[in-house]
Formats: structure tokens, sequence, C-alpha cells
């Protein structure tokens, strides 16, 4: 069977959980290919409300079984919190299985993340802080700690000691702060290790195994296609590939695998942290979006930046993920506006360009050129099927569609799991 994959085809917050837990009664495996626990996805099943940030949303699913691959970077402190909280919610995590090739956060990548984004003050990169880009550094640079160190004592405390025989002279140096005692790093990670072995298998092989027995994978990405490492709004982006294309390398599967990529589409847009964005509304139509939506951030909690739809983002996400379908999540967060306005393309300096300009600082000076749709008043949170949805919200979605340049097969009508419309299935 082919797999199925997951993306953001915005700047990351679409709703990409919700999409996943649609189908998780219909996939076999999620599997997270890449970030880390800078990601957040918001699950709503009956009254109850999760919040997930390293975990795949598939976990809520108890015949699913959920994956982080080796394309993540952990942070095992993190990951028990989050395993603990669902334990106490009666949540099964014993399916999980952790790739031993999957990188760790360590102590110091943390800290030299929250001082060196203090350090860049006004040219920030609006990182969360949790040690995610140096730790993908560190990989890069073939200095990384990965899962399966920690069940080698030796090979841990060479690394460490390495590491940090380099990073405490930058910490103590250059930013003047306390430098970290190997000893109680690497005492903290091997007190880890016995936790985590249970989890820990070679994710590649097994998943490779599951496509050859028939089963459904669905490969589930974080962010979002502009924050992209390399087709993102560099320097705004994280530090991975949470493309299409990072899910073979992430999850370890060969790109012939995956026949369909599922992009997750907002209603409007919205980006957290710092970097160009045309649409974005500094007004009151901003707060508008902000409240109705709830847009803040599952991880951080940070107020989302808000602006209206953006088809030449949707229609670059096409080209680059090769996506063959949308879910368009938060339709109802419009309801009630009379008119709503639908970025077509910019004006750079005079000059007209229907798709993302090529350079960082031409996009930084777009001007959004828009449409103005029909909007509707009628409450379509109760809706179940297409033809139930307004007229106005109907052309809307259709308008959409057409711009982005893929099918819109599903929408999101409210938080729910039974508050999304499939228009043609996802699986």
């Amino acid at each position: 069977m082919p797999a199925i994959t997951l993306v953001g085809a915005q700047w990351g917050d679409e709703g990409k959980g919700k999409a996943t837990d649609l189908v998780g009664d219909r996939v076999d495996y999620v599997v997270r290919y890449q970030g880390g626990n800078n990601a957040g996805h918001t699950v709503v099943i009956g009254d109850q409300k999760y919040a997930l940030h390293l975990l795949p949303s598939g976990i809520l699913s108890p015949d699913v079984v959920p994956v982080i691959a080796n394309g993540v970077v952990i942070d095992p402190a993190v990951l028990f919190e989050e395993l603990g909280g669902l334990q106490e919610r009666g949540v099964d995590t014993s399916r999980l299985l952790i790739s031993a090739n999957a990188h760790l956060i360590m102590p110091y990548h943390r800290e030299l993340d929250k001082v060196s984004e203090r350090f860049l003050g006004k040219g920030r990169i609006g990182t969360t802080g949790r040690g995610i880009g140096p730790t993908y550094a560190d990989k890069i640079s073939r200095q990384g700690v990965r899962v399966q160190d920690m069940f080698d004592a030796k090979i841990l405390r060479k690394k460490v000691e390495l590491a940090l025989n380099d990073k405490n002279q930058v910490l103590t140096k250059v930013f003047n702060r306390r430098g970290l005692d190997p000893e109680r790093v690497i005492d903290e990670y091997l007190g880890y290790a016995e936790r985590l072995r249970p989890y820990v298998t070679d994710t590649s092989l097994e998943l490779n195994k599951a496509l050859d027995a028939g089963k459904n994978v669905y490969l589930e990405g974080s962010q979002g296609t502009l924050l992209d490492i390399d087709h993102g709004t560099y320097p705004f982006v994280t530090s991975s590939s949470p493309t299409s294309g990072g899910a073979c390398a992430g999850a370890g599967i060969g790109p012939t695998r995956i026949t369909k990529v599922v992009g997750i589409l907002k209603a409007y847009t919205t980006r957290v942290g710092s970097g160009p964005f045309p649409t974005e509304l500094h007004d009151e139509w901003g707060d508008w979006l902000r409240t109705q939506g709830h847009e803040f951030g599952v991880t951080t909690g940070r107020n989302r930046r808000c602006g209206w739809f953006d088809a030449p983002i949707a229609r670059y996400a096409t080209r680059v993920n090769g996506i063959t379908d949308f879910f368009l999540t938060k339709l109802d967060v419009l309801t009630g506006l009379d008119r709503i306005p639908v970025c077509v393309g910019y004006d750079v300096d005079g000059v007209r360009h229907d798709e993302i300009p090529m350079t960082q600082t031409d996009f930084h000076h777009a001007v959004p050129v828009y449409e103005h749709l029909d909007g509707w008043s009628e409450d379509i949170t109760g809706a179940r099927s297409f033809g139930e949805l307004p007229k106005t919200a109907q052309d809307y979605v259709r308008t959409l569609e057409e711009m982005s340049g893929a099918p819109i097969s599903a929408i999101g009508v409210g938080p729910g799991r039974d508050q999304t419309l499939e228009l043609r299935s996802l699986v």
C-alpha cells in the first residue's frame, strides 16, 4: 500500500492534528518525520482537548501504531512528561515506536538556543528556545547524540564531553553564562535509557515491512511549507524539512512509496515568530481573526499573527510538495463577514507578481493584491455535507480550490472530530 504524507501548506498551525485524527481509524501507522517539541497539534475528541507537542496525533487512536522517526529531535524529559500526561487521562501509549537514529536535544542545546536568540535582539528568528535548531546543527556537523547512544555509556560520555569542551567555551566566554557539568548531563541521560528502551526500534525497517504487508502509513509533518529550511522564508524558518520531500529522509522510506500528499490550509493565514507575512493584519480585523480562531500557539501560548488567505502561498505549497489533496480548516471562523478579502498576487515596487517573489527582499516588500468574495452569516458548525453550507461559503471554497491548484477534499467547520466535511477520501 502507498504511504500518505500530510504537510502544512502555510506557516504551520493549520490544523494538521485534526486531519490526522480524522483518518486515524483508516490507517495503521502515524509517523512524525521531523521537528521536535517546538511543534504543537490540538486534537478535540468529544469534550476532551489534547495538546500534543512531540508525539504523533495517531497516539490517540487505539488501533494505530504511532512512530517518532529518525528525522525528529527528541527531548527525553518532554517526551516522558507528555507520555505521563496521556497515561493519566487513560490513553494507552504502549504502542509508541521511536527510532534509534533520532537525535537527542541536550541541555546545552536548550541553553544555547535561548542565549543566542536573546543576543540577536531585533534580528531574532523567533525560535521557541527549546533547543531544536542547535540540535539539528550538531546533527549536520556530525557532533550529535542519538537515541541509541544512551544504551552505550562509553559512547555517550565521549560525545557529551567532546561537545561540552566546545559549548562551555561559548557559553562562558561569549555569552557570560555558567558552563554545564558533563557528569550531570551524562547521568541524566543514562537515567532515561531504560525507560526509553521498550519503545526504541529500527523504525525504517518497521515502516517498510508494514508497507510491504499492505498497511496504511500516514506521515505527519510538523510546522509548514513556508517554515521549511530550504523552501521557507529563510532565515525565519525551522531547522528541518516539513515539506513532503523531507518525509522520505525523515522516515526512512523511498519516494516511490508515497502516492498521496495532503496539504493542510487554513481558510485564512497565520504564523508565529518573525519573518515576512504579506497579508498580516495589524488592525481590528487581525484581532478579530485571532479571537474568533483562538489563534494562540499550542506549544508556546504566543499570539499568532493573523491575515487573510494568500493564494500564491497555497500555489507555492502545491508546487513544492506535489500536493494531491487539500484539507481546508477553520472555515467556520469566517462566519459573520459580509465580504472576505483573498490575496491573489503581490505588488512589489509597482510590479505585479502572481507567484511568491524570488528574493527575500522582494517578498518582504510585497503588498497584497486582494479580490473580495461574498461572505455568509449562517452558522456552519452543524453542517455535515458540502451541500449544507451556504451558497457563498461553497463559492468561497471552490474559489480557493481553483486558486490553489489542487482539489479541496475535506473542510473543517469546527474543532470537533465530527465537524469535518469529507468530499473525497484522504486515504
